[in-house]
Order: structure tokens, then sequence, then C-alpha cells
């Protein structure tokens, strides 16, 4: 089984790397859930990224096709358009795609680069070995003779570790962006830029500032899967740290912040409860009403893309939207 397995795979040029070794994720939710939950900070918070274990990631999915959610569509309306664009304007023979998942609509580039003549190899970057392994063989499988080199790392870790060579394009969609703070981007956009070289590429999707109640009932819509979604975070804390939080003692609410200029995904405790966590130890107490933050959504203004991109020696040559305004896809170049 094994031998047929490393056989398909030097016959689609596929190459896997990994980063991340088993009993990371474990450590590091360990470390953060002390810091965040345990630690007296205010308010209580954890990162997004342990929303999206194989539950989470199914839910996402079902927000993604819901009528109030238009990131994913507004995104997808923009990369139909100007995927040619995109490939002739950076040049690139190289697609770099970071948090890839299925890379569907990096099919879309792929298609572009291809048509152009310059398409010689895909990077894509998750931090999901199995998930990753499964999509790199049927990109390598759909595109004949493209080199496929998957990456199993962390972006927040292993940037440094991704590969040169070519003329590479990194492409960071669906607003992930915005689940970074302001001083999270800086260092994101710092370390991504310093391992490019003049000329190389970054296509950030990008969700733009609008109205207040559209982005209300983006993350607060009526059928409650975003509400599912967010508690499941509590299942993977009640999983992997033997926790037993319930799940209904806490309520979603997903609001704007005005100063922060971000949609805050809340879990709000609906009653006193202490929670344990045999795993590192520890009781966490939740007063009535009590904020626990599972993530960010920042919203952005063009120039502010702009601003941040420039300030980390990334010249913006291009920026595409689509026909509502709802969201940017931009084309930075390093200089």
């Amino acid at each position: 089984m094994g031998g047929t397995g490393l056989e398909r795979q030097r016959e689609l040029s596929v190459t896997v790397e990994v980063h991340v070794r088993p009993g990371d994720a474990r450590r590091a939710l360990r470390s953060e859930v002390l810091a965040g939950l345990c630690s007296g900070r205010q308010p209580k918070e954890l990162s997004p990224k342990w929303l999206y274990d194989e539950r989470g990631s199914q839910l996402f999915d079902e927000i993604t096709r819901l009528p109030e959610y238009y990131p994913t569509r507004r995104e997808r309306e923009i990369l139909e358009a100007h995927a040619g664009d995109i490939a002739r304007a950076s040049g690139a023979d190289t697609l770099l795609e970071l948090g890839s998942g299925s890379s569907e609509k990096t099919r879309l580039l792929l298609d572009a680069m291809r048509s152009t003549g310059n398409l010689r190899r895909f990077v894509p970057f998750d931090v999901s070995e199995r998930f990753l392994r499964q999509a790199a063989e049927a990109v390598a499988r759909e595109y004949s003779g493209l080199r496929v080199h998957a990456v199993v790392g962390d972006f927040e870790r292993h940037l440094g570790k991704l590969p040169g060579g070519g003329r590479r394009l990194v492409a960071f969609l669906g607003g992930t962006i915005g689940n970074m703070k302001p001083a999270e981007r800086a260092r994101f956009y710092a370390e991504l830029s310093a391992g490019l070289e003049p000329g190389e590429g970054l296509l950030l999707g990008t969700d733009l500032l609008k109205c207040r109640d559209r982005l209300f009932a983006a993350y607060n819509d009526r059928a409650g899967v975003t509400a599912a979604f967010n508690r499941n975070v509590l299942s993977v804390l009640n999983r992997e740290l033997e926790a037993d939080f319930e799940l209904e003692a806490f309520e979603h609410l997903a609001p704007f912040d005005e100063e922060n200029g971000w949609v805050e995904m809340r879990l709000i405790s609906v009653r006193p409860q202490a929670v344990r966590l045999p795993a590192v130890e520890r009781y966490v107490n939740f007063a009535e009403g009590e904020v626990l933050r599972t993530e960010v959504s920042c919203k952005f203004r063009p120039e502010q893309v702009e601003a941040e991109l420039t300030a980390a020696g990334l010249r913006l040559v291009e920026r595409w939207t689509d026909a509502a305004g709802d969201f940017a896809l931009s084309l930075a170049l390093k200089r």
C-alpha cells in the first residue's frame, strides 16, 4: 500500500514538506488556554484557528453558502473576472497559497497562469497534513506536468520555510488577514516581505468596510450556523483538554467594534459557572454575561491596506473589487 502511494506521488510530481510535529497543536492549545483563559486576561480570548477542526471546517463551509455571508462569493467573482489580469501583472511561474484548504478558488489562478504559459509550480501551505496531501494530489492530477510542493506548516511560525525558486506569487485569500490585529499584521507582512525577492508578489484578499447591518447579518445568521460554528470551539476544548464546557451555557454574538474596525466573535456566558480543564490542571470561572472572544474579523479601507503593505516594502500594483464593492483583491510586488 505504502509503495503504491509513493509511486503515485512520484508520477504526479508531488513533494510534501512537513514542519508541524505530532503533538504541536495540542501543546500550542494548552499554552494558549493558560494565557487566554486562565491568566486573568480580559476579555478571555482564544485564537480563531481553534475554530477549524473537522466539524468546524464543515460548518464554515456551510457558512460560505448562506445568503447573508457574502465574502466567499464576492472574492470568487473577482477571481473569475480578473484571474488573467493577475497572472499577467504578476508574471509569476509559481503560485504559493497560504491556508490553501481544498484550493478550490485557486484553480482559477492556476488556469490563468497556465494560459499565459508561465505556470511551473504550485505550493499549497496549510497546517493539516492529511487534508493537504489529498488536496495536493488532486491538483497534480488535474494539471498534468505541474510540480506540486506542499508545505505542512503554520504561517504564524513557518513563513521562513516557504520554498524559493522561480518567480513566486503568494496568495492569501478569503479575508484571513482580517483575523490578525494590527501589530500581528505588521509582523506578518514584514516577515513575508523579507522572504520575497524583488518583483515577487502578494495577492491579498480583504473584506471592505461597509454597512453595519450587513456585517451584523453576515456574522449572526438567522439559521444559527455561525453560532454553532462559534460554540464548536468549546467542543474542541472538551475533546483536547478534557474540559467540561456546556455548549448551551454560552450564547453567540458577533457585534461590530467601531473603535477597532472589526467584527468580534463572542461567546457569552449565560450564567456564573466554573469549567474544569484537567489537561492543564486548572478551573476557569465565568461570570454571567462574561465574554470569551474567539475571533476578530477586521474590515478595511483600501487606503489602509495600501499603507500597511507599503510599510512592509510591498508596492501596490493593482486592486480589483467585485461589482458591489464589498471585497478587494490587492496585488503588491516586493520592491
